[in-house]
């Protein structure tokens, strides 16, 4: 695996249809050697399945050990994500993801003498995209987890992939370095809010089973200032990210196909995470859920009932054929906000191993009396095929 990456652009090359499944299947083999409201978090009494761990509500986050990577758990993620301008007002956004998949329970994997043998195999996306150009380009790897290809740390905290890397510094930012083909970014991030755990003290419930959950916590706002370079042109730029990290051993509920998951940063400084989980029904599961998160840090959980997320128009994939929402609107009203959400450019979908719509967003509306306004990103999934088993 090490060395091995795919190389994709947007307007370039659809990698398949694989899902995470048979990717990591494929990976092993290489590496072996009608009520809105959410309902009520209940304690945790199913028992653990298949020698992983799973999410709990009693389970506490910990920091800096939940910086890092929790082996006990089946599946986890790092995202980071940001909306970045440079001196003459260009617009970018990006994304840089890693994703980590065990291959057995530790209590199952043998001890092995050779330095190279892993039983994680780690997944990354890069994405930047050029507003002004109206382009945005897509790039993944795999290799499996262990030194030098790719792993993590919690402290001081690091993740890499090849030379994809993000990495703690003194000062308590995170600087991240990744590129492929014409792109590259070069960025530091420093934290003015958070972690701020979402749900539960992080204990974020996704279905009717206790263990269909997560543990998830971000960091809403850091502000960026770096490079980014993109045909052989270089950058400067500042502006803002988000990152989430999630880590668990469950798959969706089985009526969940995908989810529309939001981030916004609005420049009176409250930040929102949102998420809409979808169902083979059509509908929106009550276990969707999210955050509001004020000037000052402080956070307030928003249950299904407590917000609205209206979608309006389509775009439809020359690539995929999949059909995703063009706009959304977002109601909250018992605090009286009223967003209107927008791509920064219509074509933002990541056709990869699988295919999602991840991108750059722009905001405006009301809070309260106030206008508002701001920048964010989305995720869409499942609509260019279910994500059911792909977790």
């Amino acid at each position: 695996m090490n060395g091995f990456y795919a190389r994709l652009a947007s307007r370039g090359c659809h990698a398949g249809g694989a899902t995470l499944i048979a990717l990591f299947s494929i990976c092993a083999a290489a590496c072996s050697g009608g009520d809105k409201s959410t309902p009520a978090a209940v304690p945790h009494t199913a028992p653990e399945r298949i020698g992983f761990t799973y999410a709990r509500i009693d389970r506490p986050l910990s920091f800096p050990r939940d910086y890092g990577s929790h082996p006990d758990y089946q599946t986890e993620w790092w995202y980071y994500t940001g909306n970045l301008e440079g001196p003459s007002g260009r617009h970018f956004g990006y994304q840089l993801t890693f994703f980590r998949r065990a291959l057995k329970p530790p209590a199952e994997v043998a001890e092995r003498t050779v330095p190279t043998a892993a039983n994680d195999i780690f997944m990354g996306h890069l994405a930047l995209t050029d507003v002004d150009r109206g382009e945005q380009y897509a790039f993944e790897r795999f290799g499996r987890g262990a030194d030098p290809v790719a792993g993590v740390r919690s402290a001081p905290h690091a993740i890499w992939l090849d030379d994809w890397r993000v990495e703690a510094t003194d000062s308590g930012s995170r600087q991240l370095t990744a590129g492929d083909g014409p792109v590259k970014i070069n960025l530091e991030l420093r934290p003015t809010k958070g972690p701020i755990a979402h749900g539960v003290a992080g204990y974020s419930r996704k279905g009717p089973d206790p263990e269909k959950a997560s543990h998830y916590y971000s960091f809403p706002r850091l502000q960026t200032i770096g490079t980014i370079e993109v045909g052989g042109s270089t950058h400067a730029v500042r502006g803002a990210s988000w990152m989430d990290h999630e880590f668990t051993s469950s798959g969706l509920a089985e009526d969940q196909i995908g989810w529309d998951w939001f981030s916004i940063q609005l420049d009176n400084d409250v930040d929102l995470m949102l998420f809409h989980l979808r169902t083979d029904s059509g509908e929106v599961d009550p276990y969707s859920s999210g955050s509001l998160i004020t000037a000052d840090g402080a956070v307030e959980t928003l249950d299904r009932d407590r917000f609205e997320i209206a979608t309006s128009g389509s775009w439809l994939s020359p690539r995929t054929g999949a059909a995703y929402p063009a706009e959304w609107r977002i109601r909250i009203p018992d605090r009286a906000i009223d967003l209107q959400v927008r791509p920064h450019i219509p074509d933002q979908e990541l056709a990869l191993s699988f295919s999602y719509w991840e991108g750059a967003v722009e905001v405006e509306g009301s809070y309260g009396s106030n206008a508002v306004t701001g920048n964010g990103y989305a995720e869409l999934t499942g609509y260019a095929r279910s994500m059911k088993g792909a977790f």
